[in-house]
């Protein structure tokens, strides 16, 4: 027993040392044996370029006598741009009173405007593109100038189902944007009939959103108004076309 102890022990310290050496009992001598080392290195995946999701949107104004201002093409992922029955926003309200796009353009996240004015019976085919996204909502605002604060457009429409090469068309009709009253009067329209003030931050009509009523006229026993018969309207006073192009 006393003889073979000290060869368990050497036996046992041989199996503790093997990853790193090994040793042999009575002997000084050490033998290293290199042990290969796996190092994993995480690579991060790549990232996918963003790709282009584009759309051409053409409106044609379909009235007699309201030239369209700039057209405000919006492309938003919730909300809507207005709502009938609720207070407008101050951006909405610059538009429908001035014609100015500006604010409506910036609550998207992506958006475009007609290079000018889309006179009546005219039309502009507007360009927007937006990156990864599909299922992003259309709105359409644009101002009928011969009117206090009356516009046309569509609002929120989802574009989920349209697909590349595929189109859709509709008509819209005019919203009045409850923020000025439709006096008609002389130096209260921005547009040529009247060529008088825009917007003006005093909320002085219902304060909400609604169908517009019409234009009165002169012709129709509105002394006071500086329209005549040419500039009424009927529904529906613009068509949008919306092709997606890639």
């Amino acid at each position: 027993m006393l003889t073979e102890f000290p060869k368990n022990i050497c036996r046992i310290a041989m199996l503790l040392a093997l990853p790193l050496a090994l040793s042999a009992c009575g002997d000084d001598k050490e033998i290293i044996k290199e042990v290969p080392v796996e190092v994993i290195v995480e690579v991060p995946a790549p990232i996918p370029d963003p790709v282009d999701v584009s759309y051409a949107v053409t409106i044609t104004n379909l009235t007699n006598a309201q030239p369209l201002s700039p057209v405000a093409i919006v492309l938003h992922s919730s909300g809507h741009l207005w709502q009938v029955g609720e207070v407008p926003s101050v951006e909405l309200e610059r538009m429908a009173e001035g014609g100015d796009n500006s604010g409506l353009l910036a609550l998207g996240i992506a958006s475009a405007s007609s290079a000018g004015p889309i006179a009546p019976g005219g039309h502009e085919t507007i360009n927007v593109t937006i990156q990864d996204i599909t299922n992003a909502k259309l709105s359409v605002a644009t101002m009928l100038v011969n009117t206090n604060d009356g516009f046309a457009g569509l609002n929120a429409w989802s574009l989920a189902n349209l697909a590349v090469g595929d189109s859709w068309t509709t008509t819209a009709n005019a919203y009045d944007a409850g923020t000025e009253i439709n006096s008609e009067a002389s130096g209260t329209m921005p547009g040529p009939a009247d060529g008088g003030e825009g917007f003006n931050a005093m909320r002085a009509d219902t304060g909400y959103v609604a169908m517009h009523p019409g234009v009165v006229s002169s012709d129709d026993g509105l002394s006071t108004s500086v329209l005549t018969s040419m500039h009424k309207f009927d529904n529906p006073t613009i068509r949008i076309t919306v092709m997606r192009t890639e």
